[in-house]
C-alpha cells in the first residue's frame, strides 16, 4: 500500500478483510496503530482495527462495507431502470433506453421459458437479481488499490468494495431466494402436501425416513450451492487481481487486461447463473408431484 513497507501477506490480508463494526468484549486488550495496548474496561460497540478485531467480535458482527455497497448498488439499478423507464419512447431507444430493453427481453425470455406458472413477481424478480449482482461483481474490475487506498485517507482502517466476495452477501441472497422456495411450496401445495413430497416421494410410506432425508439434503443445498458458488468464483477472480497487483507495473497491466477482459464473462455468467437458479427453483416449488 502507499506510504507503507508492508509484507505480502499483510497486503493479502488487508485487502481480504471487511470493514466490520461488532461488540468487543469487556478486558479485551485492544492495540492500536502505533503498537501501543489498552484495556477495554466495559464491552464495546466499535469498528474493528485489525484482522483479529474482527473475528473477536464474532457472529453478530456487521461488515459495513459490504452492506453499504450492496445497498449503494441496489439503489442505483432501481435509479437507473427508473430513469430508463420514465424516458421511454416509442419510436427508436437511446442507447441506455435500448440497453435496459435487451436486458428486460433477455431476462423474460428466459423466465418464460422456465416458468410456465402465473406469477407477475417471478419476473421482475429474476431481473432485479440479475442486475444486483451483475452490479456486485462488476466492482472487482475497479483496480484494487484505488477505493481502499482513498478510504484510508478519510481514516477508514479496511474497504472491499465486491460484495459477492464476501459469504455473507451471497448466503444472504440465497437465503432469501430459500425463503422463497418455502413460501411458495406451501402456497402452492398446503403445508401437508409439501411435507407428503418430502417425505413420500417417490419411495414407498416404509421409506420415510430414507426419503426424507434425501429430500432435506437436496432442499437444503439449494441454498448453500447458491450462496457457495458466487462466492467461489468472485473470491477467486478477486484474489487474481489482488496477486497481479502485487507484480512490477509493467507486468501488472501485460496480465489485468486481458484477465479483466475474461473476468467481465465470469461476472456476467455467475449473475445469470443466480438469477436463472433462482427462477428453476420457485418453478420446482410451483409443480405438484
Amino acid at each position: 500500500m502507499a506510504g507503507e513497507t508492508i509484507t505480502t501477506g499483510e497486503y493479502i490480508s488487508h485487502h481480504l478483510t471487511n470493514l466490520t463494526y461488532g461488540k468487543l468484549p469487556a478486558d479485551y486488550v485492544r492495540v492500536d496503530a502505533e503498537g501501543h495496548t489498552h484495556v477495554l474496561e466495559q464491552a464495546q460497540w466499535t469498528m474493528a482495527h485489525s484482522a483479529q478485531e474482527a473475528s473477536d467480535m464474532g457472529f453478530m458482527a456487521i461488515h459495513v462495507d459490504t452492506m453499504g455497497w450492496s445497498i449503494f448498488l441496489g439503489i442505483l439499478f432501481c435509479w437507473s431502470f427508473a430513469r430508463a423507464a420514465k424516458g421511454a419512447t416509442v419510436g427508436v431507444p437511446g442507447g441506455f433506453q435500448n440497453f435496459v430493453e435487451i436486458v428486460i427481453d433477455f431476462i423474460d425470455d428466459n423466465v418464460k421459458s422456465i416458468f410456465h406458472h402465473k406469477n407477475p413477481w417471478v419476473a421482475p424478480l429474476g431481473l432485479t437479481v440479475f442486475c444486483w449482482v451483475f452490479l456486485q461483481n462488476l466492482m472487482d474490475l475497479v483496480p484494487v488499490d484505488w477505493i481502499p487506498e482513498l478510504a484510508k485517507l478519510m481514516g477508514i482502517h479496511y474497504m472491499r468494495v465486491v460484495p459477492s466476495t464476501d459469504v455473507n452477501a451471497t448466503a444472504g441472497m440465497a437465503i432469501g431466494v430459500f425463503i422463497l422456495i418455502l413460501y411458495y411450496s406451501i402456497k402452492q401445495k398446503g403445508i401437508g402436501g409439501f411435507a407428503a413430497e418430502l417425505a413420500f416421494q417417490p419411495l414407498p410410506k416404509w421409506a420415510l425416513p430414507f426419503n426424507l432425508f434425501l429430500e432435506l439434503v437436496g432442499l437444503i443445498a439449494k441454498p448453500i450451492s447458491l450462496a457457495l458458488r458466487l462466492f467461489g468464483n468472485m473470491y477467486a477472480g478477486e484474489m487474481v487481481f489482488i496477486i497481479i497487483s502485487l507484480l512490477p507495473f509493467y507486468i501488472q497491466w501485460v496480465l489485468s487486461v486481458p484477465w479483466a477482459i475474461f473476468h467481465i464473462l465470469i461476472i456476467t455468467l455467475q449473475a445469470f447463473i443466480f438469477s436463472i437458479l433462482t427462477i428453476v427453483y420457485i418453478a420446482m416449488a410451483y409443480d405438484k408431484h
